[in-house]
């Protein structure tokens, strides 16, 4: 998403995906204990930088029969993998697979919940990136943000915080996730 993997090398290769997606992650960043609060049904969801659908798979999953998680990446590789994963489950019809570009997610439909996991520091341009975010949301939506500690510094995040605030966001919670810093972040009234 606004970038390219030619000109960004942060992005973590599709090859590589496996190490996204282990039991040892599970017990440390458990998917249902971090968005479960969030995620009901009816909703539409976007896994923006969705890898091989770590967390995009257990949305779907909390969806139950209604609602869809837009399961967004830049490499076809990791939606690859969601798509293999899904293929011929109850979940494949409320999963949408969706490729962005280097300057766009090329997302226009509304959606009630972002879920942004290490990502962030990855775009280039998040400028762009959060007026785009902004113009999707509908108005009860939320933003959630969960960057590393080991990529993104205090200090970095902040800045990345106020950046958010002057395009129109407020921040209502920082939930606690292992070894991450995080924002739950909503249009301001």
């Amino acid at each position: 998403m606004i970038m390219s993997n030619k000109v960004h090398k942060r992005v973590c290769p599709a090859e590589l995906a496996g190490s996204l997606d282990n039991s040892i992650r599970r017990v440390l960043q458990n998917p249902r204990k971090i968005l479960q609060q969030y995620i009901a049904e009816g909703i539409t969801v976007l896994d923006l930088g969705c890898g091989p659908g770590y967390f995009t798979i257990e949305m779907a999953k909390m969806l139950n029969s209604s609602g869809k998680v837009i399961a967004a990446d830049l490499q076809e590789g990791m939606l690859d993998i969601v798509r293999k994963k899904v293929k011929g489950t109850p979940l494949e019809p409320r999963i949408e697979l969706h490729k962005c570009d280097e300057t766009s997610t090329g997302i226009s439909e509304s959606v009630d919940f972002i879920l942004c996991f290490y990502m962030i520091h990855e775009v280039p341009d998040q400028n762009n990136l959060f007026l785009e975010l902004k113009s999707i949301m509908s108005p009860s939506a939320r933003l959630y943000i969960i960057e590393p500690k080991f990529h993104v510094a205090k200090k970095a995040f902040g800045g990345m915080l106020g950046k958010l605030s002057s395009f129109g966001f407020e921040v209502i919670e920082s939930p606690k996730v292992f070894f991450s810093r995080t924002a739950l972040l909503k249009l301001k009234d």
